[in-house]
C-alpha cells in the first residue's frame, strides 16, 4: 500500500514538472499567441505576456549559470514581442480602471474611453503586425534545444538561492529607495524589482514558493495597482479630460485614496523587525557561504564555457601552491586587496575561457569575457576586473603600463598583476603537459635563487623550454632567478614479512 502511495505522489509531482517547466512555458506562448490573434482582447493579451515573461526569467535564472548564446537570442525575441503588446496592456488596463472608478455619466470618463478606444484600435494593428513576425519556427528551435540545458540544474540548488539573495539584495535596496523620496518612479522601480526576486523563487525554490506566493503575489498586485493608478492619473493630463477644477480635484483625491490605501497595506508587511523582507532573508545564505556560493556559480560558469575546465583546475592549485610558498615580493606596495589568493583562483579557474572563441589571441578573448562578466552577489567587481587582467597575462606578451588590460588600475593594482600573472604563467606552463597530472609542488629558497621542485620534471622534456620561458615575469617581479628543478620521491620501505 505504502508502495502504491509512493508511486502516485511521484507521478504526481512528475506532472507538475511537465506543467511548470521551460517546454510547457515555451509551449504556452504559442498557444496564447494563437488565442490573442482572434481579437487582442485584455485577457489573451496578459496570458501571453505573462507567459513571455515566464520564458524570460527562467531564462534570466539559468543564464546565470549557463552561458549558452540561446539563452539571450531566446529572452530578446521574447522581449521584443512583449515590449510590442506592453502599451496595449497599459490601454485595456486603464479602460478597466476608468469603469471603475468613473460613471457613463461622468464627462471624464467618457472623453478618457474615447481617447483609450481609440487608440486601442491603433494598437491592436501593432500587435498584429507584430504577432505576425515572431518567428514560431526559431521559438520551437530554442524549444527543443533550451530545456535540455535547463535539467542540468536542479531545483533547490544552493546557486540558486544565491541567485535569490542577489535579486532580494537588490529589491531590498529599491524598497528603501522608496520608503525615503516615495516618487512615482521609485514605487515602479520597486515593483519591478520585487516581480524579479518572486520569479527566481517560484522557477527555482519550489520549497520557498509554496511558502511565500501568497504574499509574493499580492504584494505584487499591490504595487502593480498602484502603477496602474499613476499611468491613469498621467493619461487624464495628458489629454487634459477634466471639464473644471472641481472634476479634476474629484478624480486626484478618489485615485490618491485608491493608491494610499494600497501602499499603507504594503507597509503594513515590509516595514519593522518581523517584515516579509526579513522572513525571506531568513531563509537565504549568510555570512561566508555567500563567497563560497559565488564561487562556484563563477566555476559553474567556465566550465560550460571553457573546453578544458578540469585542466585550468589542475592549473589553479598548482597556481595557489605557488602562492602559498612564494615569499612577497621586494618593494611591492601595500596590497589594496586582503583577498589577492581568491583574485588569483579566479584568474586561473577561467583562465582558458578564450578557448572557446577559437581566435588566435585566446588570452585577449579570455580578458574579453571576463570584462563583460556581471559580478556574482559577494564578489567585488574591482577584484573581477583585476583577476582579468591577471588572467589575460596567463600566456602571450609581457604586461606592461598603457596596455588595455591594466587601464584603470591603480599602481599598487598593477603590481598585484604583474605578481599574480608571473605565478599563473608559471603554473599554466607546468600544467601544459595533458598526460602528466602534477600533484604537489615544492617551493623555497637557495642562495640568492627562487627554488620550485617539481615531480617528474626533467630539463630534457619538451615542455622545459617551455617552463624556462614562462619563468620570466616572475623573475622580473621578484627580481631575482627562479630554478624549476625535480622533486624527489621518496620511497616508503615496506617492511619484509616475518619468516614463519
Amino acid at each position: 500500500m505504502n508502495a502504491m502511495i509512493a508511486i502516485a505522489i511521484a507521478k504526481a509531482k512528475n506532472n507538475i514538472r511537465k506543467k511548470s517547466g521551460l517546454a510547457f512555458a515555451m509551449e504556452r506562448v504559442l498557444e496564447h499567441c494563437d488565442r490573442a490573434m482572434v481579437d487582442l482582447a485584455a485577457d489573451p493579451v496578459h496570458d501571453l505576456r505573462v507567459a513571455l515573461r515566464r520564458c524570460r526569467s527562467l531564462a534570466d535564472g539559468l543564464m546565470a549559470l549557463d552561458p549558452a548564446s540561446e539563452w539571450k537570442q531566446m529572452k530578446r525575441a521574447g522581449r521584443v514581442l512583449f515590449s510590442s503588446l506592453g502599451e496595449l496592456r497599459d490601454v485595456q488596463v486603464m479602460e478597466q480602471w476608468t469603469q471603475s472608478l468613473g460613471s457613463a455619466e461622468d464627462p471624464v470618463s467618457f472623453a478618457l474611453m474615447q481617447s483609450l478606444r481609440n487608440r486601442e484600435i491603433q494598437l491592436k494593428l501593432e500587435a498584429t503586425k507584430a504577432l505576425q513576425g515572431f518567428d514560431r519556427k526559431q521559438w520551437r528551435r530554442w524549444s527543443a534545444l533550451l530545456p535540455g540545458r535547463a535539467i542540468r540544474f536542479k531545483p533547490a540548488s544552493p546557486l540558486f538561492k544565491h541567485l535569490a539573495l542577489e535579486h532580494w539584495t537588490n529589491a531590498y535596496e529599491l524598497h528603501r529607495r522608496a520608503m525615503r523620496n516615495r516618487s512615482q518612479v521609485a514605487w515602479h522601480s520597486l515593483r519591478i524589482g520585487l516581480k524579479r526576486f518572486r520569479y527566481i523563487v517560484e522557477n527555482f525554490l519550489p520549497e520557498e514558493h509554496r511558502a511565500w506566493k501568497g504574499d509574493l503575489k499580492q504584494l505584487q498586485d499591490l504595487l502593480g495597482e498602484v502603477h496602474d493608478l499613476d499611468v491613469l492619473w498621467s493619461a487624464l493630463l495628458r489629454l487634459n479630460a477634466f471639464p473644471d477644477e472641481q472634476a479634476r480635484s474629484r478624480w486626484q483625491a478618489r485615485m490618491l485614496e485608491e493608491r494610499s490605501r494600497r501602499i499603507e497595506q504594503y507597509r503594513a508587511k515590509m516595514l519593522g523587525a518581523a517584515s516579509l523582507w526579513q522572513v525571506w532573508r531568513a531563509r537565504l545564505p549568510r555570512g561566508e557561504e555567500i563567497e563560497s556560493l559565488a564561487l562556484r556559480r563563477l566555476k559553474q560558469w567556465a566550465a560550460f564555457l571553457d573546453p578544458e575546465f578540469q585542466h585550468s583546475q589542475q592549473v589553479s592549485r598548482l597556481a595557489l601552491q605557488l602562492y602559498d610558498g612564494l615569499p612577497k615580493p621586494p618593494r611591492r606596495q601595500p596590497a589594496p586587496h586582503n583577498d589577492e589568493r581568491v583574485i588569483l583562483q579566479i584568474a586561473s579557474l577561467l583562465h582558458g575561457l578564450g578557448r572557446s572563441t577559437k581566435e588566435k589571441k585566446p588570452e585577449k578573448a579570455t580578458h574579453r569575457l571576463i570584462a563583460g562578466l556581471k559580478p556574482p552577489l559577494g564578489w567585488n567587481p574591482g577584484n573581477l576586473k583585476i583577476a582579468g587582467a591577471v588572467a589575460r597575462y596567463h600566456r602571450g606578451a609581457l604586461p606592461r603600463v598603457g596596455q588595455k588590460a591594466l587601464l584603470g588600475l591603480t599602481p599598487a593594482e598593477r603590481q598585484m598583476v604583474f605578481h599574480l600573472g608571473g605565478i599563473l604563467r608559471l603554473a599554466t606552463a607546468l600544467a601544459a603537459d595533458r598526460g602528466h597530472q602534477i600533484g604537489r609542488l615544492e617551493v623555497g629558497e637557495r642562495n640568492d635563487f627562487l627554488v620550485i621542485a617539481v615531480p617528474g620534471y626533467s630539463p630534457r622534456d619538451p615542455a622545459a623550454q617551455a617552463i624556462a620561458g614562462a619563468r620570466h615575469l616572475m623573475e622580473l617581479v621578484y627580481r631575482r632567478p627562479v630554478m624549476v628543478k625535480s622533486l624527489s620521491v621518496r620511497k616508503t620501505r615496506t617492511a619484509k614479512p616475518a619468516e614463519s
